[in-house]
């Protein structure tokens, strides 16, 4: 079973509810129609019926009618999220009428959603940018207790089966923290081990990347992720965790043997953690393009409840693969 066929059966066996605030958007509503019709999650969209409905017919005939759709001017329970609102930002003055014209944005209203229990989780971003859909979660959802680095992953599924587990790799952090000092980047890197072992069902071997191997370089870049390993080891001292690493390093076994001997990742390694969203970036979407490999995400990992983000230059069938993940998402936080 590929991967992606495995998390949409984890999120069919307990399904969960999934918000889709950019209602009116073509590659959403086709997105929705798929997710409705195999059944793995529960949709709703935010808008007005009449809209949505016409909306999925023009976009190319699809089938919404099985979603749940809210309309902020009748929703029954808007007042309740007006007050909710302003209780969660009373430290910053919000009042009623700035709450209102606050929920007018569908990207705050669908993260209220999740707030309230209406829905289990959220996902957005093909029409809007990544700081748009972080912006309400971070205010609202916030991150679990604990963990202060809220970062991102991309689930990598190659054809060349010698790399990771049979072909499947996690990057991280691709999108969201641009430039992680060593304690941020020991957390993503302690973090994406969690996320591995729940959706890839495996024991993660994870590699701090770097321009140098075990000192082969000076510079404090390097100097940065020999720090973040060394943290990361005292935070989870469970997880096969080691840097610093070349990426040849970290996923050739005859390379990793020769640079790193003795590593219990080096060669082998099944999460890459990138020093910082640059490298992270262009790493998977060098993988993605020149390698053809399928990069499932970005799945924001680190929140109290799941909130994802979309590419802007996704495709219908990349919001069903982050719907699925989201949707097992919300059954292990």
């Amino acid at each position: 079973m590929d991967f992606l066929t495995s998390i949409k059966a984890k999120a069919k066996a307990a399904k969960k509810t999934i918000v889709l605030p950019e209602s009116l958007e073509k590659r959403n509503l086709e997105a929705a129609a798929t997710t409705l019709k195999e059944g793995f999650a529960d949709i709703v969209l935010i808008g007005n019926k009449d809209e949505i409905t016409k909306a999925a017919q023009e976009a190319g005939g699809f089938d919404v009618s099985k979603a749940t759709i809210i309309d902020p001017e009748n929703y029954e329970r808007y007042d309740e999220m007006v007050n909710l609102l302003c209780e969660l930002r009373k430290s910053k003055g919000l009042t009623p009428e700035q709450a209102k014209k606050t929920l007018s944005d569908p990207l705050y209203f669908g993260v209220m959603l999740v707030k309230m229990g209406v829905a289990d989780g959220m996902v957005s971003g093909a029409i809007h940018a990544t700081a748009d859909v972080m912006r309400p979660a971070l205010q609202i959802i916030k991150t679990k207790p604990g963990i202060k680095t809220a970062s991102t992953f991309f689930v990598m599924c190659c054809d060349k089966k010698e790399f990771g587990d049979d072909g499947v790799l996690m990057f991280a952090d691709c999108t969201l923290n641009q430039q992680p000092d060593p304690q941020q980047l020991a957390e993503i890197a302690v973090t994406t081990a969690d996320s591995y072992a729940a959706f890839c069902d495996g024991e993660a071997r994870v590699a701090m990347l770097s321009h140098s191997t075990k000192g082969s370089a000076s510079h404090p870049d390097v100097d940065k992720v020999v720090e973040a390993t060394r943290i990361a080891h005292e935070l989870r001292p469970d997880v096969k965790l080691d840097g610093e690493l070349q990426l040849d390093s970290a996923i050739v076994p005859s390379i990793g043997a020769q640079k790193a001997p003795g590593s219990t990742v080096a060669g082998k390694a099944n999460v890459l953690v990138f020093p910082d969203i640059d490298a992270g970036n262009i790493g998977y979407k060098l993988v993605q393009r020149f390698a053809g490999a399928e990069a499932y995400g970005p799945i924001i990992q680190g929140l109290a409840k799941p909130v994802n983000d979309l590419s802007r230059g996704c495709y219908a069938n990349d919001i069903v693969a982050v719907i699925a993940m989201t949707a097992f998402e919300a059954q292990i936080i």
